[in-house]
């Protein structure tokens, strides 16, 4: 594997694209959680397909589906972070977080199966903690059972995160946001409440919350018990699959505007973590749903979105221009 272009900062955020032995783009990123510094937390967020199917309509990465990566294409992109930084493959961070959720829906492809039983023998990370995103689409049941057994082996008593991304308890709008056959509210809610066993994490539930979109608590208490299930409230980051959608997130960083919800979440019980990363990383490009390969497709801003792939990235990956 060779990076072909980054862009970034090493006090926030720097997402990386490399091309494969095969001659495929693959994007993946590192960033700390200021002011903690990387020895007290380092998180890696890697691909796990060659673009996506599902086409979500808040994610740049959707489209141009090219296949499932091997075990070795995801490990490279860990080991190029973790290498670079640490050649002995010891990694001091108290919270060592891979997220499997850069490029591609996880539960489709096996492999990364295999690279989660492999993580606690390839690196000495006591802070290891893997991170699994899934929109939970139908047809994955083996997946999420095996995944199942290797969280209960591997990484039990609170080492490892499961989150579902669910974005509206409207039915018919979450088809739209997610247009996938995907597992019912009944069926994430039953895996869920077996998947997490004592001394676990909570299962998260994930809402980038969009103006417009309910997050109704009789719904989820209908399905979701908050002993076994957290909720997360994030923005919808800029993306030109959002903009192109006419998608606005409910979530502003400088005004409260999801503090209504957060409280009639809260008053049912649930424990309810608003998550708004450092802004600068909507610059860089390295959020979530965002894809440096889509914006340079584009060839228009997008505000302060992508803000800092700079003249380098795009020199590197313009379509008919040189890679060296």
């Amino acid at each position: 594997m060779r990076v072909v272009a980054s862009t970034g900062r090493e006090d926030v955020a720097v997402a990386y694209v490399a091309e494969t032995a095969g001659g495929r783009l693959v994007e993946f990123t590192e960033a700390v959680q200021p002011p903690l510094p990387r020895e007290q937390k380092w998180v890696l967020i890697v691909s796990s397909l060659f673009g996506c199917p599902v086409r979500c309509a808040i994610c740049d990465a959707g489209g141009s589906y090219k296949g499932k990566m091997t075990a070795g294409e995801i490990f490279e992109q860990i080991d190029f972070l973790v290498d670079g930084r640490y050649p002995d493959r010891r990694v001091p961070a108290a919270k060592f977080k891979i997220q499997f959720a850069r490029v591609g829906e996880p539960s489709l492809n096996p492999a990364v199966l295999d690279v989660l039983n492999e993580l606690p023998r390839r690196y000495d990370a006591p802070g290891l903690l893997p991170a699994v995103s899934s929109i939970a689409p139908v047809g994955c049941d083996d997946f999420f059972e095996r995944l199942r057994d290797i969280k209960d082996h591997l990484y039990p008593n609170g080492r490892f995160q499961l989150q579902f991304s669910i974005h509206t308890t409207d039915e018919s709008l979450r088809d739209r946001l997610i247009p996938m056959r995907k597992w019912g509210f009944d069926r994430i809610g039953d895996y869920g409440s077996g998947f997490r066993a004592r001394g676990d994490r909570k299962v998260t539930l994930n809402f980038a919350l969009a103006r417009g979109a309910p997050v109704d608590p009789d719904v989820l208490l209908r399905w979701f018990d908050p002993v076994d299930f957290l909720i997360k409230i994030t923005p919808v980051n800029p993306t030109h699959r959002a903009v192109m959608n006419g998608i606005v997130s409910h979530v502003d960083p400088g005004r409260e505007e999801a503090g209504v919800e957060i409280e009639r979440l809260r008053s049912a019980g649930y424990d309810v973590l608003l998550s708004i990363g450092e802004l600068e990383e909507n610059r860089i490009g390295s959020n979530c749903g965002q894809y440096i390969q889509r914006h340079l497709e584009a060839k228009k801003r997008l505000g302060d979105g992508y803000a800092c792939v700079d003249d380098a990235a795009i020199v590197a990956l313009t379509p008919g221009r040189s890679r060296e």
